[in-house]
């Protein structure tokens, strides 16, 4: 976005840069001395593809020309205005509570309900965001931490920031301008990313419709981005025996054993506890978890007695070898108890995913040290859920023998549907291809 500013008898003039049906238009917005927000578009008449320093210079030059008209100029007693200046002069003098006249810095100490209608209406899109946020866990529906914070760091960035560059109103906010805003993103994020922004922003406009402080809502007129489907990088049998190797004896060894043998999320490998494994009948449960959402700017740490959707909760055979494993893992840990006593942290006990002193390791640590662990040893370089990808394409290709299917897969990884299974994990389905195949070419002579 393109800002340029000039003065005039103490009145800001900017200048933006923005795109409509294909064209570059240059959009002039000040307030005149009465507070009332201005805007003027006018026509580049060149066409977005290839034009944007062009359409820079031009716009520039209209700034350079504009001249304020004389009815914004006026103040009450100065001059006599024509008969519509009058009007509009006499309509601020009676509605002295406009959003303008509310300071900037008392934004952050006030609530919605605080406001007039109109005051809001008068806000800008981007502080309203702002105010608004918060009413998102008032619901009947008690949303997520990890969701709240979602919102938050995307109002933060970089919804907030975009929409308070153009300075626009939310009762002036169209359809246009948020469809300019994810075409904009979709420049550099991919569609599944705008959708979350979508989230937040359809959301604040539903509640503004809902309480009259705009009349119809922009966002029923915007097209949602169409979801991308998402192909995860994995490392095959070799590789991954490779890395549980290498962490072996390391805070790294349970996230690596846990995600790529069984699939499991951060979340749910912090939040093992020791009893949820039943090592006599050689099976665990996945019933707690722990994620660390960031709200208002301080990380917070949050385990709960459930998963992320209720298939999430589900129990999982014991492999003889990951059991013996972390029978020496549990016996490690008493042995630092004794070790350290009083020094030994208490609020983590019965947690598998603590380091010598009994600290919880957080599931931020995980994915660095695992990015790390990889860059050190020359490996190819995947996320950490990529080793839940692995599960599932080691599961799909080399379990056909065994006869497991995409269904088993989606209870073993705790997917909430088949379809989300099915959607990303098909395109791993080689030996089924391959079969089919054969069969073709042992039929049709070519």
């Amino acid at each position: 976005m393109i800002k340029h500013t000039k003065i005039n008898l103490d009145i800001d003039v900017k200048v933006y840069l923005r795109e409509k049906k294909g064209y570059f238009y240059a959009v002039l917005i000040y307030k005149n001395v009465a507070g009332i927000r201005r805007e003027k578009w006018i026509p580049t008449k060149l066409t977005v593809r290839g034009n944007k320093m062009r359409a820079k210079g031009i716009s520039e030059q209209f700034l350079m020309e504009f001249e304020i008209p004389d009815e914004d100029l006026y103040i009450i007693g100065d001059k006599q205005p024509q008969e519509v200046e009058i009007r509009t002069i006499t309509a601020i003098v009676e509605e002295p509570e406009i959003e303008h006249q509310i300071p900037v810095e008392m934004l952050s100490k006030l609530k919605l309900e605080d406001l007039s209608k109109e005051q809001v209406a008068n806000l800008t899109f981007a502080d309203y965001l702002e105010m608004y946020v918060p009413y998102t866990r008032k619901g009947k529906k008690q949303i997520e931490d990890t969701t709240y914070s979602s919102y938050v760091n995307n109002i933060k960035s970089p919804v907030g920031p975009y929409f308070r560059e153009t300075g626009i109103a939310l009762k002036d906010l169209t359809a246009r301008d948020i469809q300019d805003f994810y075409d904009v993103q979709l420049e550099r994020v991919t569609a599944n990313t705008v959708i979350h922004y979508h989230a937040i922003i359809r959301l604040s406009l539903c509640y503004a419709r809902k309480m009259g402080y705009i009349k119809e809502n922009p966002i029923e007129e915007v097209e949602k981005p169409e979801k991308n489907q998402f192909i995860g990088k994995f490392y095959n049998a070799d590789e991954l025996s490779k890395v549980i190797e290498l962490t072996k004896g390391t805070q790294l060894e349970v996230p690596v054993l846990m995600g790529g043998f069984y699939g499991l999320r951060r979340s749910e490998i912090v939040g093992l506890r020791w009893s949820a494994f039943d090592f006599e009948n050689d099976v665990f449960y996945i019933n707690h978890t722990v994620t660390t959402p960031r709200i208002d700017g301080k990380l917070k740490i949050v385990a709960k007695d459930r998963a992320k959707t209720k298939s999430s909760l589900r129990a999982l055979p014991l492999d003889a070898g990951v059991k013996k494993r972390l029978l020496e893992i549990k016996e490690q840990q008493e042995a630092y108890q004794r070790k350290f006593k009083r020094s030994y942290s208490k609020e983590w006990a019965g947690y598998v995913m603590v380091d010598e002193l009994g600290g919880l390791i957080l599931p931020n640590y995980i994915t660095s040290a695992f990015k790390h662990l990889l860059k050190k040893n020359e490996l190819r370089e995947i996320r950490f859920h990529d080793l839940r990808h692995t599960c599932a394409s080691l599961l799909l290709n080399k379990g056909k023998t065994n006869g497991v299917t995409l269904k088993d897969i989606q209870v073993w990884l705790g997917h909430s549907d088949f379809s989300t299974t099915a959607n990303t994990y098909s395109h791993l389905d080689a030996n089924s291809k391959v079969s089919s195949l054969n069969t073709l070419a042992g039929v049709v002579n070519i």
